[in-house]
């Protein structure tokens, strides 16, 4: 299990920049969540080679985690059936530049919307949020506008958007697109990016209006970090919830 930096992903390892390396597997954290009744993680695969650890860690919590990384209409029933709750979907969803609604349809269809998670993941340039794919090296044409979000949100359960600018870097969330986010979106979204501490948790959760739930990676103990304890955020969890 690693914690890399977003912006630094790549098919060269060499350039590829790591916070931290587990000693442990992907099963232990999934049955550390499983213990915590922490639903809603997400299992990714990075790169070619993990899919024995995936199907481990959702055996070791099935129905409680999100699969994504290679999902395709050809392989998302398997996962599904290995144990994940949803599958994620971003780059398969793009020919070229431009969305595939076809493509999208096709896999609503096979899976239904209920258990079907969009990634779209976005680095800023200029003004706007633009969606990118391919390890979140390529900028597509998809621009996350009230339009965009309202048509996907007719598809699927939920979106995943990361903050790729800020992915790993423990620098703060960005706020603006939290509130972008809240404001824009008829479904419910998970961020990613940026979260650095518990006051990193109460912005989002005050920023987002109930509508938008964030992950936190690199600043965790239990992933290395310092600027988070795992119990701490597991209570505020719990206290949100009740």
């Amino acid at each position: 299990m690693k914690q890399i930096v977003g912006g630094s992903l790549s098919e060269r390892a060499e350039e590829v920049r790591t916070n931290f390396v587990s000693q442990k597997s992907s099963a232990e954290f999934a049955a550390l969540y499983r213990r915590d009744k922490l639903t809603g993680g997400h299992v990714i695969l990075l790169g070619p080679g993990n899919d024995a650890a995936a199907r481990a860690a959702l055996a070791a919590y099935p129905g409680g985690m999100q699969l994504g990384g290679g999902v395709n209409l050809d392989n998302a029933v398997n996962w599904l059936d290995a144990g994940a709750s949803h599958v994620i979907v971003t780059s398969w969803l793009f020919q070229g530049a431009e969305l595939d609604f076809d493509r999208l349809a096709g896999l609503e269809r096979k899976i239904g919307k209920g258990r079907l998670v969009i990634d779209l993941s976005c680095r800023r340039r200029g003004a706007e949020y633009w969606v990118v794919t391919n390890r979140w090296q390529t900028f597509t044409a998809v621009s996350l506008s009230p339009k965009i979000l309202s048509r996907l949100g007719q598809h699927c359960a939920e979106l995943l958007v990361h903050a790729v600018d800020v992915e790993g870097l423990c620098l703060g969330v960005d706020a603006e697109l939290v509130e972008r986010l809240a404001r824009e979106s008829p479904i419910p979204v998970t961020y990613a990016g940026g979260a650095r501490s518990l006051s990193d948790l109460e912005l989002v959760t005050q920023l987002g209006r109930g509508r938008v739930d964030l992950t936190i990676g690199s600043a965790l103990d239990i992933f290395g970090g310092t600027g988070v304890r795992y119990v701490d955020a597991v209570a505020f969890n719990r206290n949100h919830a009740a």
